[in-house]
């Protein structure tokens, strides 16, 4: 009797002591094999190109172009992959942003350990189904009203330390229309100062942590 073909799967990730971990924790199973890894989305699309995996893992974090985009450009290519992203970061709108390019589901790097083996094959079956701790974040975020690219403007020099006298310099506008801006966009994150807006935006993956 032939013995079943095993899940090809690529690991995309930037971290070398991760990316040994998940070829250790995946070639332990009978299953399913690595058959490519590398450390950046650059070698990740055209190991996908040159070896077709069945299953491809993507972290998020990546040097250069970042996983999201990378599940677009593997996407666009060969629209019938299966892409699961990893993350260390529960930020819902990175949530939000990689189910939006395609990718099957997410998986939160804390919770490889006991899940990846489960993901992987649901994937590769079809099944794409999203963990219960990432869901519900996803519905937390879409409850919540967006940010207009302007807001998000006055957020990121926020973040970086301006005042609004400064921030107003830097757009052109004037300090009562930032402050209106500011305004809106604690209401928005439900915060009442800036340090927390800042921290919130940080939490939804608005305001990139490196």
């Amino acid at each position: 009797m032939t013995a079943p073909s095993r899940i090809r799967v690529l690991c995309i990730e930037d971290h070398a002591v991760v990316r040994e971990g998940l070829e250790l924790i995946i070639n332990n199973h009978d299953d399913l094999l690595v058959v490519g890894s590398c450390a950046t989305a650059e070698e990740g699309i055209a190991l996908y190109g040159r070896l077709q995996p069945d299953v491809v893992l993507m972290d998020v974090e990546l040097p250069g172009m970042n996983g999201i985009e990378a599940t677009r450009v593997i996407l666009r290519n060969a629209p019938q992959a299966r892409i699961i992203v990893l993350t260390m970061h529960s930020a819902s709108d990175n949530i939000a942003q990689a189910l939006d390019a395609g990718a099957a589901t997410y998986l939160l790097k804390d919770t490889i350990s006991r899940s990846l083996i489960e993901v992987i094959r649901d994937v590769h079956a079809g099944i794409n189904r999203l963990p219960e701790d990432v869901a519900r974040r996803l519905r937390e975020r879409r409850a919540q009203p967006d940010l207009t690219a302007r807001e998000m403007e006055v957020l990121t020099l926020v973040a970086q330390g301006c005042s609004n006298k400064e921030v107003a310099l830097k757009l052109g506008i004037s300090t009562e229309t930032v402050h209106a801006h500011v305004r809106n966009v604690f209401v928005k994150l439900d915060v009442t100062d800036r340090t927390a807006a800042v921290m919130a935006a940080v939490r939804r993956g608005l305001i990139p942590t490196r």
